[in-house]
């Protein structure tokens, strides 16, 4: 093979692949969702919910970035699962006006619920125009309590057993971090829900040692090889995605979410986490 005859070649090479993967980040991950089953070893637990399954939802982002009938679908496979407690992590809406309510009405048809209950907090999309619209905030509770989701806003309640305090959105309008962890009692087993992991490096958690479940980083949406994320909206760029011990007796676990903002996705597909309860 000549010079010439190579070069062409492999520009025709670099073409087609830069071609392939421009298709595979636009339309194929992210609508290639992944199923994430983890173990949530918790202190306390009462032993008639060992081995019983949590599963969260998180950043549905529903609107008009990308084609929501994806996130339909995906609640069908997910309530195949028949999950005991579901928790939701916020971000249920893109907004960008009152059509969304009505897209999520659609939605909301295939809500996810636990079969001993289920539970969510906001995110700071779900507080509209940046992030200080509380008429949308109660819009989007008002319909995910119709759906049989007990939306927390820095309050505490129990399922069967297992608490749940939710803190409402870092960004958000009510953000009362320390009015929430005051709730904590230390003889009860707890998890924690936070749309916004960069809580979990203030003073306000009151002693709690257990699991936070997060949101909001979709894990950067984008991650190539041996390089860190692109765009993550945290000041804390270690939280990513998944499972982070955080040294002090919490355990943190950022989901990388259900829909985008943008319809792209590299090496980070959209995810529905499944813990199975156990008792230590």
């Amino acid at each position: 093979m000549n010079r010439r005859k190579f070069i062409k070649q492999s520009a025709l090479g670099t073409v087609a692949l830069s071609t392939f993967t421009g298709f595979y980040t636009w339309q194929v991950e992210p609508f290639w969702l992944e199923f994430v089953e983890k173990l949530m070893p918790i202190k306390n637990l009462p032993s008639h919910l060992d081995g019983k399954t949590l599963m969260q939802i998180s950043d549905l982002h529903v609107g008009d970035k990308f084609d929501y009938q994806f996130i339909i679908d995906s609640l069908k496979k997910a309530q195949v699962y028949k999950p005991d407690i579901v928790a939701y992590t916020g971000d249920y809406v893109t907004w960008r006006g009152k059509r969304q309510f009505e897209q999520l009405d659609e939605v909301l048809k295939y809500t996810v619920r636990g079969k001993l209950g289920t539970v969510g907090i906001l995110g700071n999309h779900d507080y509209g125009h940046r992030w200080e619209e509380q008429w949308v905030a109660d819009g989007v509770s008002e319909r995910l309590q119709n759906n049989g989701i007990d939306i927390l806003i820095n309050e505490k309640i129990d399922i069967n057993g297992l608490s749940f305090i939710g803190i409402d959105d870092f960004w958000g309008l009510h953000f009362e971090p320390e009015k929430a962890t005051a709730l904590h009692r230390s003889n009860e087993s707890t998890v924690v829900l936070c749309h916004n992991p960069d809580v979990c490096d203030m003073d306000v958690w009151n002693g709690y040692q257990g699991w936070i479940l997060s949101g909001h980083t979709h894990g950067g949406q984008i991650k190539l090889p041996f390089l860190s994320e692109p765009i993550l909206p945290v000041k804390n760029k270690r939280y990513s995605q998944g499972e982070i011990d955080l040294n002090d007796g919490r355990r943190l676990y950022i989901n990388r979410a259900l829909g985008h903002t943008l319809q792209l996705r590299f090496n980070v597909r959209p995810e529905i986490t499944i813990f199975k309860l156990m008792a230590i």
